[in-house]
């Protein structure tokens, strides 16, 4: 692959997932739900989050500037694997997954950085893009998630079960957004992937 196709794969990747949060922050309000295609199971439910993984959080006032500022020299780490994966003409498979990797992950930090400035906030209204009153600072922007698939909702779960049991269960019960599925997509063909991945023999060419 030709670093000029990664840059295009790259972008069309960050153009969907900023067109779909740019489109959920202004047409619908902070914990707003919907229905696709009158299914239970395929909703669009909009929150708003830090963008760490596990909803991981470091308190104080500089906490959310450093974890944006790990998250930023995480991708440029990304960059350089890919550029160095491209150079070397590593598989498709590895540079693929790269590309997910790097995009999700860029486009979850562009919320991060951005987005505090941009809109005004979402609680109770729609919020407002390019507003003179923005919701937070820079590097304190929230990352927007709206694509919901509660496949199983509130299954009674015997008493036996441990940890859930007799409690409601639901699967599946996170809520994510486009770059939040590219970077799953990416480790998961590092994953089923692994060995055509880091083949060496196996030219992206």
């Amino acid at each position: 692959m030709t670093l000029k196709k990664a840059y295009l794969y790259i972008f069309i990747v960050l153009l969907i997932d900023q067109i779909s949060k740019v489109y959920i922050k202004t047409n619908f309000f902070l914990n707003e739900s919907i229905n696709v295609l009158n299914l239970d199971w395929f909703r669009i439910h909009f929150i708003e989050n830090e963008g760490m993984a596990w909803g991981i959080e470091i308190p104080g006032n500089y906490g959310k500037i450093v974890l944006t500022l790990f998250r930023i020299f995480a991708v440029f780490a990304i960059a350089w694997w890919l550029k160095d994966s491209l150079n070397k003409k590593s598989s498709n498979f590895l540079i693929t997954a790269i590309i997910l990797i790097f995009a999700g992950a860029l486009g979850n930090i562009i919320d991060s950085v951005f987005y505090g400035v941009l809109f005004d906030h979402s609680v109770h209204q729609v919020a407002t893009l390019f507003s003179d009153q923005p919701y937070e600072t820079w590097f304190h922007g929230k990352v927007v998630d709206m694509f919901y698939f509660p496949f199983i909702q509130d299954y009674p779960m015997p008493d036996w079960v441990p940890f859930i049991g007799g409690k409601p269960f639901t699967f599946f019960n996170a809520i994510f957004n486009v770059a939040d599925f590219a970077i799953s997509v990416g480790v998961g063909i590092l994953i089923v992937f692994n060995k055509k991945a880091f083949d060496e023999s196996i030219s992206s060419d």
